[in-house]
C-alpha cells in the first residue's frame, strides 16, 4: 500500500477512533499497538523509499530554513502511521471472508488463520461511519452512490460475522466474533430505523384510493410515481441488507405493523370502523344501513384495489424470498378479511325485519361475486379456511333471508284489523306487499341461489331436486322453490284481500275496493320484468278477467238499478203517458242519482286509467238512455215549473257529473237548468 495515496478519514471519523481506542480493553490495546509497530515496518516495504527518504534526497544543497521545517514536519508524518483507507481495508476483509468459507470444517482441515490485524481497522472505521450517519443523516437522504457504498460495507460486516462464526469453536476469533455481532447489531439497529422511516414515507407518496369521481391531481402523477418509486428501490435494498444479516424477523416485524397501520388508515378513510357484536346490536337500523354501505364499499376495494397493491408491494420489497412476501401478505390481508367477516356476522346476528332483506341481501352478493377476487391474491393455504369461513357466513345469511321472505306469510295473516279503508282505496298492506315484492324480484338470482341451496340442505335425501309442481287453474306447474314461495304470498294477498272486501256494507264499494288492489297489483306485476316472469302469463291474464268481473258487479250494482228509473214500461196506457207514474219516474231518477254523486265522488280511484275506464264505461251507460228517455218525455210536463221541477238534468250535466265521481272528495253537483 502506498503511503503517499492513503487517504486520511474526515476529521470527526478520526477523532471519534481515537475517543474509541481509550475505550478498549487491554486486548484490543495490544492489538492496536501491534497494528502500529506492524505499520512501522511495512510502509518500508511497501513504499521501496519513505516519503522521508524522498524528502531528503530531493532537498537542495542551498535550501533555506524553511524548506527545513517542511522537511521536518514530512518526516514526523512518516512516523506516525496514516490511518488506513476502507476500500483498501475491505479488499483485505472481502479475501479474508473468501479464505474462511473456502475451508472446509472436519478433522483433516487445518487450523483457520488468525485474526488479521485490518479486521480491528474495518471494524473501527465502519464504527466511525454509522456514528456520523446515525448522528446526522438518514440513508435515504444521500447520494445514491453513498448509499450503496454504505449498504455495501454492512452486508461486508454481516458477511464477515457470519464467516467468523463458523469457527465459533475457535478461542482465538470469540473477541472478533463479539466485536463484529455488537457493529453488526449497532448497523442493523440503524437499517431499521431507516426501513421504519421509508415505509411511512411510502405511506405519504402511494398513490389514493380510486375514487368514483376522483378530482383533478394538483400535480404530474408521473412525480408522485417517481417519489414512490425511489422509496420502493430503498426499501428493497433494505430489507435485502437486513435479511443477508439474518435480522429477517425485526425486518418482517416492522413491515407487518407499518403497513397494518396503513391498511387501517385506508379503512378507516372508506368509512369502515371496527364494531363489536354488541355495538352492532345496538346500532339503530337506519345508522347500521350506512356502516353495511361501508363495508360493501371497503369490501370492493380490498379486492380491485387495496390487496392487489398491497400484494405487488410486498412482493417486490420481498423479491429475494417469495414464501416471506405470501407470508406477510397473507397474515395483513387476512386480519382484514376477519374484521369484514365478524362485521357481517355481527349484521346477521341481529333480529330480522323485513326491511333488512335488502341490505343481506347486498352482502351476501359482495361475499358470493368479490371474495373469488381476493381469493386468487391470498396463499393457497389461506385459501381453504378462507373458503370455509365464508360459506358458513353465507348460510347463516341465506337462513335468515328466507326466514325474512317466509314472514310476508305471517305479516298477511296476522293484519286482523276491521276497519275498512276510506273509500275503497288501495290497502296499504298491498301497497306494502307488492312494492317488497317488486324490489326483491331486482335480486331474483340470488334470491333464487339462496332458495335453491336452503332446498338441497332440507331436502338433501329427497330426489325431487330444487323444483316441485304447483297447482294452477287444475294444471301441475313446475316451480322454483323462490317462485313458489311469491306464488304463495300472492295466493294469500288475493284471500286477504277477498276478505276485507266484506267489511263494506255497499257491495258497490265492495267492487271498487276489489278493482282498485287487483288493479294496482296488475300493474305493479306488468311494471317489473322479474315478477312479471315469476308470475307469468296465464296468472295475469286471470287477474285481468276477474277486475272485468268486478267491474260488471259495480256497473250491476249501482248503475243497473238506476237504469230501471228509465224504463218506459208502465207508462203508457191505452197510448197515453200516465204523468203521476213519470213523475215519480224522474223524483226517483234525481233522487238516485243525487246521491250516487253524493257518495260515490267520495270513494277513490288512484289509478287514472282506470278512473277513465270507469266513467267512460258508466257515461257510455247511462247517458243515452237518459237522453233518449229526456227526450221521449220531458215534453209531457207543462213548461216552466212544472219541467224545472222533475227534469233538473240534461244529459251533459249528467256526463259533467259523473266525471266528478272517484276523486275522493265531496262536491255539490254541477246542474244546468232549462
Amino acid at each position: 500500500m502506498d503511503a503517499e495515496k492513503e487517504k486520511p478519514l474526515p476529521e470527526k471519523s478520526l477523532s471519534f477512533v481515537a475517543r474509541d481506542n481509550a475505550k478498549i480493553d487491554n486486548q484490543e490495546e495490544e492489538i492496536i499497538n501491534t497494528t502500529t509497530t506492524e505499520n512501522d515496518s511495512k510502509i518500508p516495504d511497501r513504499d521501496q523509499d519513505s516519503p522521508h527518504d524522498d524528502a531528503t534526497e530531493s532537498k537542495p544543497e542551498n535550501a533555506d530554513d524553511s524548506e527545513t521545517k517542511e522537511e521536518d514536519e514530512e518526516e514526523e508524518q512518516a512516523e506516525c502511521p496514516l490511518p488506513p483507507d476502507l476500500n483498501k481495508v475491505a479488499e483485505e476483509i472481502d479475501q479474508f471472508i473468501s479464505t474462511l468459507s473456502s475451508l472446509e470444517k472436519d478433522e483433516s482441515t487445518p487450523a483457520p488463520p488468525d485474526v488479521p490485524i485490518f479486521v480491528e481497522q474495518f471494524v473501527v472505521l465502519v464504527e466511525a461511519m454509522i456514528e456520523e450517519y446515525d448522528s446526522k443523516v438518514k440513508l435515504s437522504q444521500l447520494k445514491e452512490e453513498d448509499s450503496s457504498s454504505f449498504l455495501e460495507t454492512v452486508n461486508r460486516v454481516s458477511s464477515l460475522s457470519k464467516a467468523l462464526s463458523l469457527f465459533s469453536s475457535e478461542y482465538k476469533y470469540a473477541y472478533s466474533i463479539n466485536r463484529i455481532g455488537g457493529v453488526k447489531q449497532r448497523a442493523m439497529s440503524y437499517l431499521e430505523e431507516e426501513f421504519k422511516f421509508l415505509l411511512d414515507d411510502y405511506k405519504i407518496h402511494e398513490s389514493d384510493l380510486v375514487q368514483e369521481n376522483p378530482p383533478p391531481e394538483p400535480s404530474p402523477k408521473e412525480e408522485k410515481n417517481n417519489i414512490s418509486d425511489e422509496i420502493l428501490t430503498n426499501l428493497i435494498k433494505l430489507s435485502k441488507s437486513m435479511f443477508a444479516a439474518e435480522y429477517e424477523t425485526e425486518c418482517c416485524q416492522v413491515y407487518f405493523v407499518a403497513r397494518r397501520n396503513v391498511l387501517e388508515e385506508k379503512l378507516h378513510k372508506l368509512g369502515f370502523e371496527k364494531y363489536s357484536i354488541d355495538d352492532v346490536q345496538k346500532m339503530q337500523w337506519e345508522s347500521l344501513e350506512r356502516e353495511i354501505e361501508a363495508w360493501i364499499k371497503t369490501f370492493k376495494q380490498c379486492a380491485t384495489i387495496l390487496f392487489s397493491n398491497e400484494r405487488k408491494l410486498c412482493d417486490s420489497v420481498f423479491s429475494d424470498d417469495l414464501s416471506v412476501s405470501k407470508n406477510l401478505f397473507g397474515t395483513l390481508s387476512h386480519g382484514v378479511i376477519v374484521q369484514l367477516l365478524n362485521f357481517s356476522e355481527a349484521v346477521v346476528l341481529t333480529k330480522r325485519a323485513p326491511e333488512k332483506l335488502f341490505k343481506f341481501l347486498d352482502i351476501y352478493e359482495a361475499l358470493r361475486d368479490i371474495l373469488p377476487q381476493i381469493e386468487n391474491l391470498f396463499p393457497e393455504e389461506w385459501v381453504n379456511e378462507l373458503k370455509t369461513e365464508t360459506s358458513m357466513l353465507k348460510t347463516r345469511l341465506g337462513e335468515a333471508m328466507i326466514s325474512i321472505v317466509i314472514e310476508l306469510e305471517n305479516a298477511i295473516k296476522n293484519d286482523s284489523g276491521k276497519t275498512p279503508v276510506p273509500g275503497g282505496a288501495v290497502h296499504p298492506l298491498t301497497k306494502y306487499i307488492m312494492n317488497y315484492l317488486t324490489y326483491a324480484c331486482e335480486y331474483r338470482e340470488t334470491l333464487e341461489q339462496v332458495f335453491r341451496e336452503h332446498q338441497k340442505i332440507e331436502r338433501a335425501d329427497s330426489a325431487t331436486g330444487s323444483e316441485y309442481d304447483y297447482n294452477q287453474n287444475n294444471e301441475s306447474v313446475k316451480q322454483s322453490p323462490f317462485q313458489s314461495q311469491i306464488t304463495k304470498v300472492m295466493d294469500l294477498l288475493d284471500t286477504y284481500l277477498e276478505g276485507k272486501s266484506k267489511l263494506y256494507k255497499d257491495h258497490a264499494l265492495s267492487s271498487i275496493f276489489l278493482m282498485n288492489n287487483g288493479r294496482y297489483i296488475l300493474q305493479k306485476i306488468k311494471g317489473s320484468n322479474e315478477l312479471n316472469s315469476l308470475m307469468g302469463s296465464p296468472w295475469c291474464r286471470k287477474r285481468s278477467s276477474e277486475l272485468r268481473q268486478y267491474h260488471k258487479t259495480y256497473q250491476r250494482e249501482t248503475w243497473g238499478r238506476l237504469l230501471n228509473c228509465l224504463n218506459p214500461e208502465g207508462l203508457l196506457v191505452n197510448g197515453k203517458v200516465v204523468k203521476p207514474v213519470l213523475k215519480e219516474r224522474f223524483t226517483s231518477f234525481n233522487a238516485m242519482f243525487n246521491e250516487i254523486h253524493k257518495t260515490q265522488s267520495t270513494w277513490v280511484v288512484g289509478d287514472e286509467q282506470l278512473q277513465s275506464e270507469l266513467r267512460v264505461s258508466i257515461s257510455n251507460m247511462v247517458i243515452p238512455a237518459y237522453r233518449s228517455f229526456l227526450g221521449r218525455f220531458s215534453q209531457v210536463f207543462t213548461p216552466g215549473r212544472q219541467t224545472e221541477k222533475y227534469v233538473k238534468y240534461q244529459a251533459d250535466d249528467i256526463e259533467t257529473n259523473i266525471d266528478e265521481l272517484f276523486d275522493g272528495n265531496a262536491t255539490p253537483m254541477g246542474r244546468r237548468k232549462l
